[in-house]
């Protein structure tokens, strides 16, 4: 057995292909390793969608806040350092008992990057792409979630311009925690609007 020879079975067709790749471009001196590594590193630390739950938990805890994102989100939000390179105008949909958002992009994929980070591949899909629109009751149901009601669901298209987060309804019984921790409470899909929490 040559040097060569090895077992990578443990690995995922995806991801055998993207070592393959990623070994033929460095090969041929198209990328460095080291900044691959600082990229991937970006996306899994700094950009993502813990960025979104913290602010999320401040405009829950700091009414200043809250109200300074409900009139400016891109300067609320830039505030706490969270910077797009696409430099999208922000806006901030706060959930009430009477109004549930959701947020979609009809045309692409167009999303808060900074925010939220990586878009999930639904999230890009046609099928959620349209009924988001046309059934956007149904699209809540597929996601196991069933509104009162009395509760209007408003659907915002997301452009190259303008990008959404959805500020969910703070949860009863969590006057006591610090952001940190209410932040932890906050899902990826409740800033886009498939999720309550």
């Amino acid at each position: 057995m040559s040097d060569h020879d090895h077992d990578h079975s443990h690995l995922s067709k995806m991801d055998a292909r993207v070592r393959a790749l990623e070994s033929l471009l460095t090969e041929k001196g198209y990328i460095e390793p080291a900044a691959l590594d600082r990229i991937i590193e970006t996306y899994e630390h700094r950009i993502g969608p813990q960025n979104g739950a913290r602010v999320v938990a401040k405009a829950w805890t700091d009414p200043h806040f809250a109200k300074w994102l409900e009139e400016d989100a891109t300067a609320a939000i830039h505030s706490l350092g969270y910077t797009s390179r696409q430099g999208e105008h922000m806006v901030a949909l706060f959930n009430t008992p009477a109004t549930h958002h959701m947020v979609v992009c009809t045309l692409c994929s167009c999303y808060p990057w900074s925010v939220l980070g990586l878009p999930p591949t639904w999230y890009k899909s046609p099928p959620y792409r349209a009924r988001a629109v046309s059934d956007p009751r149904g699209v809540l149901a597929d996601f196991g979630i069933t509104l009162p009601d009395g509760t209007s669901v408003e659907v915002h298209d997301s452009t190259a311009e303008i990008r959404y987060l959805v500020i969910p309804m703070r949860p009863d019984g969590t006057d006591d925690l610090d952001e940190n921790a209410l932040a932890a409470l906050v899902s990826r899909n409740a800033m886009i609007g498939t999720a309550l929490l």
